[in-house]
């Protein structure tokens, strides 16, 4: 396995309740505000080249782009967007929108990672969403249908996603439809984070059917905030009848009050009309063809809160789909003090042992010459030192300060510094952060158990639990290797 070459691009600052960001238990829950450049070759390796295998969706004539489905070599799973060489032809514009993009995380989003800028090149990369679209669930189905308590949950969901979304300054949502509703490998509804993103250099966004666009667009082919709820109102639709109907055609149903006519028969009945009256009366005021006569994306929520039943059943289950894996499965061989720690996810036995070990796994990492021996590098050991006593004493937030101020001078590396501060990551709930580090680790020792150790430990908490049980038992095989290499030495 080799190791991440991505380059980190730092935010303005991290997403958390304090900063505005919405509830924090809906933020740093399997994510952080970690965003980075790909290379090209990266995504060519993570979708075997670009293969028409690893296809997921295509766009249409106006906005050709393309949806790859691409594993990377930390077996994270990753969706890849690739637009037309012609979408963007200035790199640094397409960067910044993809940065100010990558800014959002919130676990309603599948979120924007990361991005490509190579030559003609120009990709976006997100969270993989491993459970299909709103769409195949609502028109594609084959053997069980979108029950009525997870329809609410979708609305709400999503709703929920563009209050976030517009409260972070990103109020634009580029053709939203059943297309851009995913489902995680819980079985939660999530708004995929490419339609944050303008198709194109010229701020329009290219529809996939005009006959579903707000009025207003028809007239200058530009979204605003407003648009955004109209499109909603379409997905309202989408969710009372199963069908993906004509906005105009559902509006003569509307102002004749013909509910029942518009409800999905595959449901059978089995549906509150009290709930469905009130999501019918909000997809109405959503579909007003005066822009300000809509409501807000506030108004959204609070509108469909209230309504929500089947609150504690889990997601899964009412998809239909299996229970994700709980925990990762045990090694065959015994476990070491560090493997049964990272087994158990207990952060607290992985500190006490990174803090004994101290750094006698780093001997030979760093080879100075005593020209090398200047005050910076006392500066950037002081800090370093500083931070070993953050560590120690468990102040984690100074500890990442202090060890960040020691790697980003880059005279040094040190694997112990890239294990502790991605524990410290840990936590601080950011397993993203805490996964990269660990990946760091590994590309300076390559064959370190603790890097290992660390990236499974990253990888539970990001709720990939297969892979982190491959990664917990290469790093108890890279142990009983390195302990037989010892005794036999």
């Amino acid at each position: 396995m080799g190791c991440f070459q991505s380059t980190l691009v730092p935010p303005k600052q991290p997403l958390n309740h304090a900063n505005g960001a919405g509830d924090s238990s809906d933020i740093g829950d399997g994510t952080s505000a970690l965003f980075l450049e790909f290379s090209l070759q990266e995504l060519k390796a993570a979708t075997d080249n670009f293969s028409s295998k690893s296809i997921v969706s295509e766009g249409g004539e106006k906005a050709p782009n393309v949806v790859y489905r691409g594993r990377l070599q930390n077996r994270r799973l990753i969706s890849v967007k690739k637009f037309s060489k012609l979408a963007w032809p200035d790199p640094k514009q397409f960067a910044e929108e993809a940065k100010g993009v990558g800014k959002l995380r919130h676990k309603k989003l599948a979120n924007l990672i990361g991005y490509c800028c190579d030559g003609d090149e120009r990709l976006l990369v997100a969270e993989f969403m491993s459970n299909d679209t709103l769409a195949k669930h609502l028109f594609h189905w084959e053997s069980q249908t979108l029950e009525w308590a997870m329809r609410l949950r979708v609305a709400l969901y999503i709703a929920e996603a563009l209050e976030y979304c517009s409260t972070e300054g990103r109020p634009l949502y580029h053709d939203l439809n059943a297309y851009r509703v995913l489902f995680d490998e819980n079985g939660d509804p999530r708004l995929s984070c490419f339609g944050l993103m303008k198709n194109s250099r010229d701020g329009k966004s290219y529809s996939t059917n005009l006959a579903y666009t707000p009025p207003e667009y028809l007239r200058n082919g530009r979204v605003t905030p407003e648009s955004v709820i109209f499109s909603f109102g379409t997905v309202l639709l989408d969710l009372l009848s199963g069908k993906h109907i004509p906005p105009t055609h559902a509006l003569d149903m509307i102002r004749g009050q013909n509910l029942l006519v518009l409800m999905d028969s595959h449901l059978e009945g089995k549906f509150l009309m009290e709930e469905a009256t009130v999501v019918f009366n909000l997809a109405s005021q959503c579909l007003q063809y005066e822009p300000r006569e809509r409501p807000n994306v506030k108004d959204l929520v609070t509108t469909l809160t209230p309504i929500q039943n089947k609150a504690d059943v889990p997601s899964y289950l009412m998809l239909g789909i299996p229970k994700p894996e709980d925990a990762p499965a045990t090694p065959p061989q015994p476990l070491s003090p560090m493997g049964d720690a990272c087994s158990r996810l207990d952060l607290t036995a992985i500190h006490q042992i990174l803090v004994s070990t101290h750094y006698k796994d780093d001997e030979g990492t760093n080879e100075l010459s005593f020209q090398e021996w200047t005050q910076q590098m006392r500066d950037i050991l002081e800090a370093r030192k500083r931070g070993d006593l953050a560590f120690r004493d468990k102040e984690f937030k100074t500890a990442i300060d202090c060890y960040s101020q020691f790697i980003d001078v880059g005279t040094m590396v040190s694997p112990t510094v890239y294990a502790r501060r991605s524990l410290c990551y840990l936590f601080m709930d950011q397993p993203d952060a805490a996964l990269r580090d660990a990946m760091q680790a590994q590309c300076v020792y390559p064959d370190w158990s603790t890097a290992f150790y660390m990236q499974s430990v990253a990888l539970s908490k990001l709720d990939m639990h297969k892979d982190a049980a491959d990664m917990l038992n290469e790093a108890t095989q890279l142990e009983e290797k390195r302990q037989r290499s010892v005794k036999g030495g």
